[in-house]
């Protein structure tokens, strides 16, 4: 079944993509004691459709948040449906707003806080919801100051502005959990972090593909693509991380390796002084030297019980990035008797 690739995705600029509840609900769930009297900001959510902020605001109390912002660029791509909040009043020429919020309270009385109380605070709350002087930009003057109160970001920003949306939180010293693709881990400035240690892969989402819902106008020409009853628009995409600087325990847990190295098993590079792993659950336990492992070895990556020196390069030899000495003339992929054998990165297991 063929699936959505967020690369083409980015070059395509087709990059409003809408996280499902149930996905947010799932990796949320790791960072629950980082929140509690945080200001959380989820600053490319519009709350009439965002999943983002009907979370943090219908947990709001359950998570003991300070603050709750969140805002939106001009205009909306996705039409009227009974699935938004209050979809009488949602127009796809609406102005860039915020919303902040500093209490959710039981409105209608039934025992818990639900999307009905959020839209009861929304409607009758005095300065809940405000235009934005501008564009709503993450990357405007306003939405910066608005970013600088914030302890925590949690969102899925556009994929093709990932590179810049990153680096303006790292920038910032923020704290974030973030929606991005598999392949940004091979963005140098991302890697650096991965490297440093400062960045690394959320807890719910290792492999497979996930459901979001887009806009109207989004083209459906693949499997994995559906058309609800509402005649809401839905596209499965494979490579999907969570990506944050928020720890939680799971990172921890040391991977099992069963496997003894064979060095038959386990050739080593033409151009770099390490062995080829071509499955990360295959990682011998017993080679004390470098390792060339996949990508998702990060799904993994335990930083008590590996080291990561670098990232083999796509072309040209970059020292920074790659991180161990390069053997070869000219090519810098990894290279077995001349062939290819994909990204790798290397690393050496901590004695």
């Amino acid at each position: 079944m063929a699936y959505i690739d967020l690369a083409n995705a980015r070059k395509a600029k087709k990059d409003e993509f809408y996280t499902s509840l149930g996905d947010i609900e799932a990796e949320m769930h790791f960072y629950e004691p980082h929140f509690r009297g945080k200001v959380v900001l989820c600053n490319c959510d519009d709350p009439y459709e965002s999943n983002f902020f009907k979370y943090f605001a219908m947990n709001f109390n359950y998570l003991g948040l300070k603050k709750l912002i969140a805002t939106c660029y001009n205009g909306s791509p996705v039409a009227d449906s009974e699935l938004l909040l209050f979809p009488e009043e949602h127009t796809t020429d609406k102005k860039a707003r915020k919303i902040v919020i500093t209490e959710v309270q039981d409105n209608n009385g039934d025992g818990a806080i639900d999307l009905a109380d959020v839209e009861w605070l929304i409607r009758n709350e005095k300065n809940v919801l405000t235009e934005l002087k501008g564009n709503g930009d993450f990357r405007s003057d306003e939405c910066i100051e608005l970013l600088k109160e914030a302890d925590i970001v949690v969102t899925n920003p556009p994929f093709s502005l990932f590179r810049e949306y990153l680096a303006q939180l790292v920038n910032f010293n923020k704290q974030f959990i973030i929606i991005g693709n598999i392949n940004a881990v091979s963005y140098k400035e991302t890697f650096q972090l991965i490297k440093g240690n400062r960045l690394w892969l959320g807890a719910s989402i290792h492999s497979g593909d996930r459901e979001f819902r887009v806009p109207d106008d989004y083209p459906l020409n693949a499997a994995g693509q559906r058309i609800d009853e509402h005649g809401i628009k839905y596209i499965r995409v494979k490579g999907v991380r969570w990506f944050t600087n928020i720890d939680y325990p799971q990172r921890h847990e040391k991977l099992e390796l069963y496997k003894k190295y064979d060095p038959e098993e386990y050739p080593k590079y033409d151009n770099y002084d390490a062995i080829n792993v071509n499955v990360t659950n295959e990682i011998p336990k017993n080679y004390p030297d470098i390792m060339g492992v996949p990508i998702t070895f990060l799904d993994k990556y335990s930083p008590d019980q590996f080291e990561i020196f670098g990232m083999s390069a796509s072309a040209g030899y970059n020292a920074e990035i790659v991180g161990i000495p390069f053997l070869g003339k000219k090519d810098a992929r990894p290279l077995i008797d001349g062939k290819n054998t994909y990204a790798r990165i290397f690393i050496r297991q901590i004695k």
